[in-house]
């Protein structure tokens, strides 16, 4: 009014403006103020440490918060699995950051992105951050699932430059490791269109993952894999000093280790070109990667046999980290799927409390075993996107109660980063 009835109605328009503006992100960056100060997760000796405390990890895997980040229909589905996770007490996700030449693919091309794909990988993290969840990003698939390795070698076979129409030729073509590093690069030093923060610099990733469980059949001595481990991880550790990075093994045992005979499943296992001990020594490697699927590599077994390869199983890793790595372990996939012969839901919960308790066990002993990741969880009206090892924790009431016993009792460790207060009053119920 005092400007005059010229400059009112402008200042009236901008005032509204802002109020929308307010209105619509208010909730949003005062959440993002308050988590200003999200530490960056380290590494001490064979523990994760965060604040100064160590940092025992009950998490899930939900591979496709990226995916269904693009689309607008689909993208609540983001904020309400965070959401749930934290409410569960979960602090770390395992998701994919990549699709390559596939359906709402990140990557269209060798270098070439898709702003609309990069920007729902935005809204991932910053949402991420705004429910104190960390991320652990993988950064390429072994699998065709997403475009994998079979993308790349299939680019540089159509632009008359690939060596092999080999999909292993991923690991071992000149060409195909300057597409993977460009992609890295491009990756790491994105600057979030949310948040304003570089990938690189930003706490909510816990750490990267190079490949989803790499193999590479045609050497079966490891020699290239292990040469693109070390290249790899020397590259990633050039441009990000700060975040933790793994491989993304399985965890076999190659054919010159004693374990091979003792501990990998079967045969088979020693022949894959993976090898858990040489792998995970790379120096830039901060945590070793293990997954834990006894049905899938078993096809004869009873299930209670089952159960006890899966502490064997665990607790050979566990003492790996312990006596040859002295790194953290860290159980990125584990899951029991409900095509199995004679499939009870109680299976999977028994199956998981195997699980749960070695980690508790290890972190109550301060051994090397540093955590977990479920695979995986959905939200209700996902089906078309399930597989055999898909659940919904909240619609059964004794998987949602074991998954937040976990995070209770890995919080009330001495030595454990004081909990969120969200994570407190969870506990404090169940006292």
């Amino acid at each position: 009014m005092v400007a005059g009835n010229g400059l009112y109605y402008p200042i009236l328009g901008f005032a509204s403006f802002v109020a929308f503006i307010y209105m619509s992100f208010g909730d949003f960056i005062l959440s993002y103020h308050k988590e200003a100060k999200f530490g960056f997760v380290g590494r001490n000796g064979t523990h994760f440490v965060l604040d100064g405390g160590a940092f025992y990890i009950n998490g899930w895997n939900s591979y496709w918060l990226m995916d269904h980040a693009v689309d607008e229909y689909s993208r609540p589905r983001i904020r309400a699995m965070l959401k749930a996770g934290a409410n569960m007490g979960l602090t770390v996700c395992r998701t994919w950051a990549f699709n390559d030449g596939a359906y709402n693919s990140l990557q269209i091309s060798p270098g070439q992105f898709d702003e609309r794909v990069f920007q729902a990988l935005d809204h991932v993290i910053a949402e991420a951050r705004q429910h104190g969840v960390r991320l652990l990003l993988s950064l390429v698939n072994n699998l065709q699932a997403y475009g994998g390795k079979t993308q790349y070698v299939q680019w540089a076979w159509e632009e008359g430059i690939g060596l092999s129409s080999s999909n292993d030729s991923f690991f071992f073509d000149p060409s195909i490791r300057i597409y993977f590093k460009n992609y890295i690069k491009t990756v790491l030093t994105r600057r979030n269109t949310i948040t304003g923060i570089e990938y690189r610099n930003d706490p909510t990733i816990f750490a990267w993952e190079l490949i989803n469980e790499p193999r590479c059949m045609s050497d079966a001595s490891g020699d290239t894999l292990q040469d693109w481990i070390e290249e790899m991880s020397a590259f990633v550790k050039s441009i990000d000093k700060n975040h933790l990075l793994t491989v993304g093994l399985e965890g076999f045992y190659g054919p010159k280790s004693p374990k091979s005979l003792t501990v990998n499943p079967e045969a088979w296992a020693s022949r894959l070109g993976s090898d858990f001990i040489r792998n995970s020594k790379v120096p830039y490697i901060d945590f070793a990667s293990v997954h834990i699927y006894p049905d899938h590599w078993f096809h004869n077994q009873e299930f209670e046999d089952k159960l006890k390869y899966v502490s064997k199983w665990m607790l050979s890793h566990i003492e790996d980290g312990d006596k040859e790595l002295k790194k953290p372990v860290m159980f990125t996939e584990f899951g029991l799927s409900n095509l199995n012969k004679d499939f009870q839901p109680s299976q999977r919960d028994r199956f998981s409390k195997t699980v749960l308790d070695i980690i508790y066990k290890s972190a109550k002993r301060n051994r090397s075993g540093a955590g977990a990741l479920i695979w995986q969880f959905f939200v209700g009206g996902m089906e078309e996107y399930n597989d055999d090892f898909g659940i919904v924790p909240w619609q059964r009431p004794s998987t949602y109660r074991l998954i937040t016993d976990q995070s209770c009792r890995l919080a009330r460790i001495k030595g454990l980063s004081q909990p969120k207060e969200d994570l407190k009053e969870l506990c404090l119920q169940k006292q």
